[in-house]
């Protein structure tokens, strides 16, 4: 399912630049618990809260869809 590979590629990027889900949820101005819930596949993104993830992560939106 697309919304569980979106996740684990936010975990995945999330874990290389080695930042917790916290610090992500810091940088992307998105709830901790969101994010947690975005990485095991439980919630569908909105295209904003995709890019202010996408943003916090470092990486363009192709590189980010890479996987």
């Amino acid at each position: 399912m697309l919304q569980e590979k979106v996740g684990k590629r936010i975990k995945q990027l999330r874990n290389q630049l080695g930042i917790s889900q916290e610090e992500l949820a810091f940088r992307s101005n998105v709830h901790r618990t969101y994010i947690a819930s975005v990485e095991v596949g439980k919630r569908n993104l909105t295209i904003n809260v995709l890019e202010k993830i996408v943003n916090a992560l470092e990486v363009t939106l192709s590189d980010f869809f890479n996987f």
